[in-house]
């Protein structure tokens, strides 16, 4: 006789039906605000999360903050920093280079999907480009998903 928990566990489905993520995905969360870099050329890694070995992940969203963003929610085009997001240390097509803010922190942010593969590291980094102006300090957040990767077989079950 089947008991109805293991009936359960056999008939749920592993992934979500709306989105594909497995249901046992866990969420990453990282995030800083620091002074900018005041030197032209300095860089500043404001968030970073390195994916688990055979673990895989998906980048959901990502914020920028500078204080001048804050006082005037016109300053979102700056020329004094460049935004880059990085996946294994290489830019992240079509977030690198950015000179304005794209999702503002604190607003809600374009959600994306972008894949992170087994065992990647994901950073946003902001670069001082010119000199000193009206920016002093910096933000960043980076947020998404995380889980087993199947590939690598599945977790044992036992039932005792």
């Amino acid at each position: 006789m089947i008991s109805p928990i293991s009936l359960e566990r056999d008939q749920t489905a592993p992934f979500c039906n709306s989105c594909g993520i497995p249901l046992d995905s866990q969420y990453f969360d990282d995030s800083k605000v620091e002074n900018a870099p005041k030197l032209v050329g300095g860089e500043i890694v404001l968030a970073r999360f390195d994916l688990p070995a055979q673990y895989c992940g998906v980048l959901q969203y990502f914020a920028q903050f500078t204080d001048a963003l804050a006082v005037d929610p016109s300053q979102v085009k700056n020329q004094e920093i460049e935004w880059k997001l990085l996946l294994n240390n290489h830019a992240l097509f079509p977030y690198i280079n950015l000179r304005h803010i794209v999702n503002p922190w604190g607003f809600g942010s374009y959600p994306m999907n972008i894949r992170l593969d087994e065992d990647s590291s994901i950073e946003f980094v902001a670069r001082r480009v010119e000199p000193l102006g009206i920016v002093n300090t910096v933000g960043g957040r980076i947020m998404g998903r995380f889980w087993y990767n199947g590939c690598y077989g599945d977790v044992e079950h036992r039932s005792y």
